[in-house]
Parts: structure tokens; C-alpha cells; sequence
């Protein structure tokens, strides 16, 4: 069953034991934006989601799986 992208990236951050802020200091974005992707009240923008996804060490599939783009 696909995640949401919210609900996908924080399993993924939380299945690593990491912090906002040690996720904040790997992405070099702010722990408050993270909290907003977490939280689904805002999407990232595609270089913020290749950032997310080299500092989870997943690949953007698995993150982007979550997204729903509207065509």
C-alpha cells in the first residue's frame, strides 16, 4: 500500500532514528520546512525532495511514489 509523501518521509526519518534536526543539518533545510512536508501542509520542490532522499539513502522513487501530481 502506497504512503502518502508526508506519512512516507517520516517513516523513513524515523526508521533511521533521526531528529528533525538531524535531518535539517544533513539537507541543509529547515527543521520548520520539514515539519511542514511532514505534516502535508506543504510539498517540496523537486531539489528538496533529491535532497531528502541522499540523506535518507533511498532512492526519489521512494519518496516521489507518495506525490500526487495533477496533469
Amino acid at each position: 500500500m502506497k504512503q502518502e509523501f508526508h506519512t512516507q518521509l517520516r517513516s523513513l526519518r524515523e526508521e533511521r532514528n533521526m531528529s528533525l534536526e538531524d535531518l535539517s543539518l544533513k539537507t541543509r533545510i529547515g527543521a520548520g520546512k520539514l515539519e511542514q512536508y511532514e505534516s502535508g501542509s506543504e510539498i517540496p520542490s523537486e531539489q528538496a525532495i533529491l535532497k531528502l532522499s541522499n540523506a535518507l539513502e533511498v532512492p526519489v522513487s521512494n519518496l516521489m511514489d507518495g506525490l500526487q501530481v495533477n496533469s
